[in-house]
């Protein structure tokens, strides 16, 4: 058994988020267990630029209320207590409303070579989150 103690939370890097979003990691990857597991909160209007991940994501909302949507322009809303997969290689985003917080844990797995597994790509635009808001 090995004990983990709690990590500081850091501000995540501008240039894959839209606001100040905040990463409290919880387990990294390593050892026989791929799984990474952090704690990332949005303040309102936050959010994260498209990306995509190699072995896929798993976010578990636990606070507030936030979006995610998929390149094909479709958009979920989801409150505390909801869980959203996203496949292998979708390219997404996710962050909470415009007028409320969002905390989620992300759940993914890193590659078995231990190179990332994400892909950041473009923000996503102030028209197509404004538009995500109608979701």
């Amino acid at each position: 058994m090995e004990l983990k103690h709690p990590q500081a939370t850091v501000l995540n890097p501008a240039a894959w988020f839209t606001g100040d979003v905040y990463l409290t990691p919880i387990h990294a990857g390593t050892g026989p267990s791929h799984l990474s597991v952090g704690l990332v909160r949005f303040p309102p209007g936050a959010r994260t630029n498209w990306h995509r991940h190699a072995v896929g994501q798993t976010l578990h909302v636990t606070e507030g209320v936030g979006l995610v949507g998929i390149r094909d322009g479709s958009v979920v809303r989801v409150r505390a207590g909801d869980t959203v997969v996203c496949p292998p290689d979708e390219e997404h985003w996710h962050g909470a409303a415009a007028d409320t917080f969002m905390s989620h844990f992300a759940l993914l797995e890193t590659k078995p070579d231990g190179s990332d597994p994400t892909t950041w790509l473009e923000p996503l635009d102030d028209e197509t989150y404004a538009a995500a808001q109608q979701a």
